[in-house]
């Protein structure tokens, strides 16, 4: 079910939009991968350093919500402008409870709230999937995901230095983590096997 909030259009919050957070479907998948492209290609939060098509993206939105998974859209009227998702953190069994998140926002909707509204909804859903733990692995330690993980609680959990090389220059990779529902105070119904 679709979640309606009405945003501030500008940050003086003159004018209000009604940004939607949904599922994603097969139908946004252009839309997502156009918003990542601009991020692949401009940024150091991912990488990747070359964009996936929109049948890749529409695989990958039809993977993770045949396990159940969030796969998140906001959008404003029928223009995507931006998404979220979880996937394991590792594909190991023991992490069957742990999963990373990945957010991106279209670059002339950054700074409006479309990042917390669509991390909130996402951290909502991953905790009703029974996820236990959610992981931001951040390329180049970009500042505004690093603000925007911290914003929405999560903690430092560590830095691999240099592990990455984008735009003629050594990255490094920022971990931060954020307990869901119960976390680690109480075991799950089903132990992993």
């Amino acid at each position: 079910m679709p979640v309606i909030l009405c945003q501030p259009e500008d940050m003086n919050g003159d004018e209000f939009t009604e940004i939607v957070i949904r599922q994603a479907s097969a139908a946004d998948a252009g839309a997502i991968a156009s918003i990542y492209a601009e991020h692949v290609r401009s940024g150091t939060a991912s990488f990747d350093t070359v964009p996936r098509s929109a049948a890749e993206t529409e695989q990958k939105i039809a993977e993770i919500t045949a396990k159940g998974w969030p796969f998140l859209v906001a959008a404003r009227g029928a223009d995507v402008v931006g998404y979220a998702y979880v996937t394991l953190f590792r594909d190991r069994t023991a992490y069957g409870f742990t999963c990373e998140d990945s957010i991106y926002v279209r670059s002339d909707q950054a700074g409006k709230g479309i990042g917390s509204l669509l991390m909130g909804a996402l951290i909502d859903a991953s905790t009703q999937c029974g996820f236990r733990q959610m992981m931001a692995v951040i390329g180049g330690a970009e500042p505004a995901s690093v603000a925007l993980h911290t914003k929405m609680g999560f903690e430092h959990a560590g830095r691999m230095r240099s592990v990455g090389r984008k735009f003629g220059r050594w990255l490094d990779t920022m971990y931060m983590q954020l307990e869901l529902g119960e976390g680690d105070r109480t075991p799950p119904d089903k132990e992993p096997s």
